[in-house]
């Protein structure tokens, strides 16, 4: 019997809420999913959720100040800028992104990030800009923002 993986997420929802534990159950194409916490779990709607982080650490490197940018020449897949209503903005990059479906997958811009991944969840931003792996930039729709390096 195979074992699902275990995996660091802490959840934002759009309320501004924070839940920190770990999912073996997440997928972009189910409503629902569990988070097991030190005592008990909580059920996330995704429809809920500004952005599924999945990380490192719970409580990361709190000295540590994330570079805003591309930093990572290892990286494959489109850059991507992404802004959510609240102001926040991450870099990264990401071979996931499709207008269908609730979000998309990006990998962190910098390296250093205490985040492996991010779930974006679409209603939760405001502008999402992608540069294809041509340099060409490519406006989502509703997107106002001139992105360039």
């Amino acid at each position: 019997m195979v074992r699902a993986r275990k995996h660091k997420v802490i959840a934002h929802h759009l309320d501004g809420t924070l839940v920190r534990g770990t999912t073996t159950n997440f997928t972009p194409k189910r409503q629902t999913f569990t988070i097991k916490l030190d005592h008990g779990s909580h059920r996330v709607k995704v429809a809920d959720l500004k952005a599924l982080f999945f990380v490192k650490e719970f409580m990361g490197r709190p000295e540590y100040r994330e570079r805003k940018g591309f930093f990572d020449e290892s990286s494959k897949g489109s850059k991507i800028l992404v802004e959510f209503l609240d102001g926040e903005i991450l870099f990264g990059y990401t071979s996931s992104f499709s207008e269908k479906g609730v979000g998309f997958f990006m990998l962190p811009g910098d390296p250093d990030s205490n985040n492996i991944k991010v779930f974006v969840v679409y209603v939760a931003t405001t502008r999402v800009k992608l540069k294809n792996s041509n340099g060409e930039a490519e406006n989502v729709p509703g997107d106002n923002i001139i992105y360039s390096e």
